[in-house]
């Protein structure tokens, strides 16, 4: 089991850095490789790099720039966005990327992760599912948080186990960008159900959120976008990442 991680999460749109409320009104914040730089001397657990113009346009991937990410990246690196065969999965792991997250795909090709699994190991393979809260349950949307599949969460969350997956990341829609708090209530659901590592990402708030969320559940994945790209009441661009003692008292739980 993977131990607690705080992991940063760029989006990625047409090249340039971005960042969502709710998954939409993309809003460029910089340049990606900048970014990674900056990370790189905070010394950041891992990184999550997601394509949203990859998943909604159906676009190629972009692989100069994946390219370029992985080879200034000096933490483990987890790339998302397009992905929807096997052959572009063997091509990011030969360009340094350690794990791919895979969403829409898995609803059009029910074989498609036990492939890929056997070809590049499950401890290279993270299936990302964007969530909302509707009518009293949650349901797994795709196509960047905009269509709903009808599928429930938890119905679908044991299928995943079964196959074998390496890792699950929920991603709640509905506090993604607003930096409200992680969706406690969610997060239980899930970590009570899988015996496999977990990562939520949306809506940290704050240092505090996040040592609340590793003292609540233990060995999990934080991930992190506004909380550590803005700063301040006007949310000013700065890049910011815990280290040193303030990031050993999150840690500590």
């Amino acid at each position: 089991m993977l131990r607690p991680r705080i992991i940063p999460c760029l989006l990625i749109k047409d090249g340039g850095l971005v960042k969502t409320v709710n998954f939409t009104d993309p809003k460029y914040v910089g340049d990606p490789i900048n970014v990674v730089k900056i990370l790189n001397e905070k010394e950041v657990d891992e990184l999550i790099v997601l394509d949203i113009s990859s998943t909604t346009n159906a676009k190629s991937l972009n692989y100069q720039l994946i390219e370029n990410i992985a080879a200034e990246c000096r933490m483990p690196l987890c790339y998302g966005g397009g992905i929807s065969n096997v052959e572009q999965i063997k091509r990011l792991i030969s360009l340094g990327v350690e794990k791919v997250s895979i969403s829409s795909a898995i609803f059009d090709d029910d074989k498609f992760l036990i492939e890929a699994s056997k070809i590049v190991g499950n401890q290279s393979i993270a299936v990302v599912l964007d969530v909302r809260y509707i009518n009293n349950d949650y349901y797994i949307f795709v196509g960047n948080g905009q269509k709903n599949t009808g599928i429930q969460l938890f119905d679908f969350i044991n299928k995943l186990q079964n196959i074998g997956i390496g890792e699950l990341v929920i991603n709640s829609v509905d506090r993604d960008g607003t930096m409200l708090g992680y969706d406690f209530n969610l997060i239980h659901k899930v970590k009570s159900q899988i015996n496999i590592p977990l990562t939520v990402i949306g809506g940290a708030s704050s240092h505090d959120n996040i040592h609340e969320l590793f003292k609540k559940f233990g060995q999990i994945g934080a991930g992190v976008g506004s909380l550590f790209v803005f700063k301040g009441k006007y949310k000013a661009v700065l890049v910011n990442y815990p280290t040193g003692i303030e990031k050993l008292q999150i840690l500590k739980f």
